[in-house]
């Protein structure tokens, strides 16, 4: 970046101060606002992520890899790796899944281990109610000793190493062979990280979700896919995700996103087999923050198993 003073005389400022305090002005908004859960684009193939429920719903196991990096190129910006596995277990309805998450911002690091459980019951020929709920345990690391580059503050002076906090949500799901929704609060404790007298009080606030989409059958050889992801925090604005994709032959699929005043986002993915997809997403974002030269946008990659029995292989791959 380049100022001119009252001599019109040029002053160089280094890359990495200003990506520095951009990052330390990211932080500091944040930790006065509501803390958000981890922020995915392709969340139609991540849903037992953000609703309980979801466990055991693809009717057998599942297991999902995914990698998140946003807005790289900005120095200290939010990396997300998740990696979940969910089946049902036996014949009565009841699915089981376990997760991690590990979600990090500048000197902030958040690991969240999940257990999930969910019953399912009949409503219609095809239609399936499932209820769910998830036990969380949450450790949170804050490097302050890394921003004391910047301030001398005596709060920011002694690090958080894995500072424990459990914690507990539910949801409702409900899908037939073309159309799914659902409701779900992952986290219904608001845990305060920080004490009182230090430099914020910062809480993990409720996230209410719902999602929702339907598959239409185009052609016998393409489908149709809109869905909706909308979030709800105190203390953030309304999240809405409008998404539509298309499956082609069962093999390739394509589409694009909006979150709204957010972003626009462009999506790939590839039915390997039946059994294995492999999915890509490229955000960029609408605000100023996306026209900024050292951001070059966010991208994610999700790598999906569903351990399919050998009588089942000739059905078609899920599309949710």
């Amino acid at each position: 970046m380049i100022f001119m003073n009252n001599i019109h005389k040029e002053i160089k400022i280094p890359l990495w101060i200003v990506r520095g305090i951009a990052v330390l002005v990211f932080l500091v908004t944040g930790m006065l606002q509501a803390q958000q859960d981890a922020q995915y684009t392709q969340y139609m193939y991540n849903t037992v992520s953000v609703n309980p429920a979801y466990a055991g719903s693809r009717g057998q196991m599942s297991i999902a890899a995914l990698y998140r990096a946003q807005w790289v190129g900005l120095e200290g910006a939010p990396t997300t790796q998740t990696l979940n596995a969910h089946s049902p277990i036996g014949y009565r309805g009841v699915g089981l899944g376990v997760s991690i998450v590990n979600d990090k911002i500048g000197p902030t690091s958040e690991t969240n281990f999940d257990v999930d459980f969910s019953y399912t019951v009949w409503t219609s020929t095809e239609g399936r109610l499932s209820f769910g709920l998830k036990a969380s345990a949450n450790l949170l690391d804050v490097r302050f000793s890394e921003l004391n580059q910047f301030t001398t503050d005596p709060n920011l002076q002694q690090n958080i190493d894995n500072r424990f906090s459990p914690n507990i949500g539910a949801g409702v799901y409900y899908h037939t062979q073309k159309f799914y929704a659902g409701l779900s609060v992952p986290r219904f404790l608001q845990t305060a990280h920080f004490d009182a007298s230090s430099l914020s009080t910062a809480k993990e606030q409720m996230n209410f979700y719902f999602i929702t989409g339907y598959v239409w059958d185009l052609n016998p050889n393409l489908k149709f896919k809109p869905t909706i992801l909308t979030k709800l925090v105190q203390g953030a604005p309304l999240q809405v995700d409008l998404s539509a994709n298309f499956m082609l032959v069962d093999k390739f699929i394509v589409g694009a996103a909006y979150r709204w005043d957010a972003a626009f986002s462009g999506m790939l993915g590839f039915n390997i087999s039946n059994k294995f997809l492999i999915g890509l997403a490229y955000d960029r974002e609408v605000t100023e923050l996306g026209n900024a030269a050292f951001n070059d946008g966010s991208f994610e990659v999700i790598l999906r198993y569903d351990f399919i029995h050998t009588k089942d292989n000739l059905k078609s791959p899920r599309f949710f």
